[in-house]
């Protein structure tokens, strides 16, 4: 039987490394996409050395799950705030696999600012990436998918459940994906499911500078009393894709431990 094949956006590290790896597991081909970390920092606005090396872990991954599941990959440079080169990579993986059977848009920045403090910039970069890019990816995407496909949106309980003043740009980006969801399973029925998972806290790189005392009083308001593993969103990133869940279209699935 030909191997499915699995676009993630973002899949360098955090939860979009987790998510090729379930996949690989799983017995797909993977795509991994990464932005350079000169973009990256551009995008974020930050002068001079960045903290990760997007190209080198999209490297190390594909070397693992290669050799660990024995799977077909691709990496793929990829911004995905730009439309030219959105066109340019699902060509490339087009090119090379000839489908795409399930999308995971997980790409996604955030600035951290607060409300007199964030600019118009920062605030256009986080939309244009969260919600803009994972428009245009769908909707590129969806030209090579057939019945059957699926494609899960990465999302989050800020703006909804938990309101977050110093991350308002991320808030409402994450709303907006929420309703990108439902609005693209209308356009694309019947033959392509699109869902979204809303995510609470989760252990990644992004949460990885919170104060230690901020963490432990927002463990306090978890019923689970922990930030999710990658790992276990993953799990559920999966889920909505498979066999197992067929008729779930359009919905948005919480993954936030009770909260």
């Amino acid at each position: 039987m030909e191997n499915k094949v699995v676009l993630v956006t973002g899949s360098s590290r955090g939860i979009g490394r987790a998510t090729i790896i379930e996949f690989a597991k799983k017995g797909y081909n993977v795509v991994i996409n990464y932005i350079s970390s000169e973009k990256e920092a551009k995008l974020k606005f930050v002068d001079g050395d960045f903290e990760f090396n997007n190209e080198e872990d999209a490297k190390k991954l594909k070397e693992y799950v290669e050799k660990q599941y024995g799977i077909q990959t691709m990496i793929v440079e990829m911004d995905v705030s730009n439309e030219a080169e959105i066109i340019s990579g699902i060509k490339k993986i087009i090119d090379r696999f000839g489908k795409i059977d399930v999308l995971v848009n997980c790409a996604g920045i955030v600035f951290d600012r607060d409300i007199y403090k964030a600019t118009v910039s920062e605030f256009e970069n986080t939309i244009r990436v969260n919600v803009l890019g994972a428009f245009i990816v769908s909707r590129e995407v969806s030209k090579y998918m057939k019945k059957g496909s699926s494609i899960i949106n990465v999302s989050s309980t800020n703006g909804t459940k938990v309101i977050a003043p110093e991350s308002i740009d991320y808030n409402i980006s994450k709303v907006g994906l929420q309703s990108l969801t439902r609005d693209l399973a209308f356009q694309f029925k019947p033959n392509i499911r699109v869902n979204a998972i809303a995510i609470g806290w989760a252990d990644t790189d992004m949460n990885k500078d919170l104060p230690k005392e901020y963490i432990e009083e927002e463990n306090k308001k978890i019923f689970l009393n922990r930030f999710a593993t990658p790992s276990e969103i993953a799990n559920t990133i999966y889920f909505l894709s498979s066999e197992e869940s067929t008729y779930i279209n359009g919905e948005v699935l919480t993954i936030d431990g009770g909260y």
